[in-house]
């Protein structure tokens, strides 16, 4: 969920960013007076994401800017299709333009991707969830963007929830101190509401894990045999989850190794933006 501070907050920064003095074309060109109709178009068919996002780019340039849109984030759409209609002062709708096209282009993108990935495993019920390798800054949209898609969000930041990676078990290891005893010793200080996710990449790793009362064990790069090995050794104790490399090529093998969450950080790193215009109608 974008929360209204955060929305605000970041296209507020947005638009500061792209017109810190104004828009100097449009005040130079355009008269006061000057009105404009125009439509958010669909170049390519994707997911919507992000419509109040592009709403509030234009109404925090101009309160009097009209916004409709015609599709609801997570709406499927195609080719030519007209997602949503901007009217108002023509300074006003110019001024905004890009913000309101940079932020729906790359949340659709994202929404897009998350769908094929969800696409791919149906029927597996397995999870598909998203990472915080996102654009600093955008977390919260892009998060927002991978629900729309159908996708899973994963812990928010690094205060949501215990996440021991291979590095923090490499100190742990350094400093000769038992896995399990030192997952045992935290849990034993957490509130009893905090999800404990370890990561793994050895299968000889897992009782251990498992010993510790690991909610979740991340099974991180193995191949398609260790996925189910891990699982049967997870025999339900913990959530088995995979990541690392996976692609849309390779996650329906991943899903049908009996996983029930399969984290793809690609959903936000490498998404593409999706080519979406905005056509000012000429009558």
């Amino acid at each position: 969920m974008i929360t209204p501070a955060t929305l605000r907050g970041t296209v507020s920064a947005a638009l500061e960013e792209d017109a810190p003095w104004g828009d100097l074309t449009s005040t130079a060109l355009l008269p006061r007076s000057a009105q404009a109709t125009a439509d958010l178009i669909a170049r390519e068919p994707g997911v919507f994401s992000g419509g109040e996002v592009f709403a509030a780019a234009f109404t925090l340039t101009d309160p009097d800017v009209q916004v409709d849109l015609h599709v609801a984030d997570g709406e499927r759409f195609k080719t030519g299709d007209v997602l949503a209609s901007v009217s108002g002062s023509a300074r006003s709708v110019l001024t905004a333009e890009r913000v309101a096209l940079n932020f729906t282009q790359r949340m659709s993108g994202i929404a897009t991707l998350t769908a094929a990935y969800v696409d791919a495993v149906e029927g597996t019920g397995v999870r598909i969830a998203d990472t915080r390798k996102t654009t600093p800054g955008l977390r919260e949209f892009e998060r927002h963007a991978v629900v729309s898609g159908g996708g899973s969000n994963h812990r928010r930041s690094l205060s949501d929830a215990v996440m021991a990676k291979d590095n923090h078990l490499a100190v742990l290891r350094q400093h000769g101190q038992d896995l399990a005893a030192a997952l045992r010793e935290a849990l034993s200080r957490l509130p009893h509401t905090t999800h404990v996710v370890v990561e793994v990449d050895r299968l000889d790793q897992v009782p251990a894990m498992l010993d510790g009362g690991a909610h979740t064990v991340l099974l991180d790069n193995f191949t398609l045999d260790d996925l189910r090995a891990g699982v049967a050794l997870l025999a339900g104790r913990a959530i088995a989850e995979a990541s690392g490399g996976v692609t849309l090529d390779t996650v329906r093998s991943i899903a049908e190794t009996g996983v029930q969450v399969i984290s793809v950080g690609a959903l936000t790193h490498s998404a593409r933006a999706l080519d979406l215009g905005l056509d000012l109608r000429v009558d």
